[in-house]
């Protein structure tokens, strides 16, 4: 049975999921639902109808799960808790800081209305969430290392978006080499997180916007910038099309530990991920956990998950008895 898809949020994410849907024969695009004017919104899939987000309810008994393609900023610690009332669901929250809060106001949500909801799927939180767990529990005498970039992060480009007087942002993230190297090392090295990561961001302000307050708002801000070395560049909108329309990312994981009666010999586990899309990868990681959201339900389960919480099995289109042939 094709498992029925909502879209809530149309930009790069929900155009990548709608990619994401395509390619996997067992789930079926049913609406895309958007808070601007459905009129304006063309989209990919034909015969497909778009609502505006106050329909988005009167769709409850034709979607098996709603994808929400929202930033983590503002829309989704709204979002997500209120539609948990009517939906499964599936968003993308990436924010570390806040995720066991915005775990727990979607599970209070989910619990009451029976809804499975998978919340933080993507790369980071989400695919490393899972390697870190592996790996620290492989190698338990050792230390965890992420490095993201070079690369967009979108989630802090939509988090300059949102500052008064800007119009358009990107925001890169980028590892530094000297922190990479000694960690590649086995040597398990002690690295703050200003130690490990730069970020550069380039900025279109409005017309007459005050740069320095921008500036500073941004270099301040907490869950984000803070905690880093940023950099800040003013640019014009044609300068930031020509040299900054592409959404690549990626990033490693890292662990170091030892093993042997006397922690002798050095094991160094990497996963890695190079990514041409970042919105298009992060939408096939929220597609499986879609099917993830819906398998759980349908077995009597409810409340918010994280990729952490579900069966690796329960991700895939394939049943048991085919995966343990193919893949073990």
């Amino acid at each position: 049975m094709s498992i029925r898809i909502g879209i809530m949020g149309y930009g790069n994410l929900g155009r990548g999921v709608e990619c994401a849907i395509r390619q996997n024969p067992d789930t079926s695009l049913v609406a895309v639902v958007t808070r601007r004017d459905p009129a304006s919104v063309s989209i990919l899939t034909e015969g497909v109808p778009v609502y505006p987000v106050d329909k988005a309810i009167d769709m409850a008994d034709q979607i098996d799960v709603m994808i929400l393609c929202g930033g983590s900023a503002t829309d989704l610690p709204q979002q997500t808790p209120r539609m948990a009332q009517y939906f499964n669901l599936v968003d993308s929250f990436d924010t570390h800081a806040r995720i066991p809060e915005h775990f727990a106001a979607v599970d209070e949500a989910a619990q009451k209305s029976g809804k499975v909801c998978v919340i933080s799927a993507g790369w980071d939180p989400g695919m490393f969430s899972l390697n870190r767990l592996y790996a620290s529990t492989i190698l338990t005498d050792g230390k965890d290392y992420t490095f993201w970039g070079k690369g967009v992060s979108q989630g802090h480009s939509d988090a300059i978006r949102r500052i008064d007087g800007v119009k358009d942002a990107r925001q890169y993230t980028i590892p530094v080499e000297a922190a990479l190297d000694a960690v590649r090392s086995g040597s398990c090295p002690e690295l703050t997180t200003r130690q490990k990561h730069t970020r550069e961001c380039f900025v279109v302000a409005e017309e007459g916007a005050d740069l320095a307050r921008i500036e500073h708002e941004i270099v301040t801000m907490p869950n984000y910038f803070s905690d880093y070395d940023t950099t800040v560049h003013f640019i014009t909108e044609e300068e930031l099309q020509r040299d900054h329309s592409g959404l690549p990312h990626g990033g490693m994981v890292i662990r170091s530990g030892k093993t042997g009666w006397n922690g002798e010999h050095s094991h160094v586990i990497e996963y890695k991920l190079t990514l041409d899309s970042n919105p298009e990868f992060t939408s096939c990681v929220l597609v499986a956990c879609a099917r993830a959201a819906v398998r759980m339900q349908r077995e009597g389960q409810k409340g918010c998950r994280t990729l952490l919480d579900i069966p690796p099995a329960y991700l895939s289109a394939l049943d048991g008895a085919t995966l343990r042939k193919q893949l073990l």
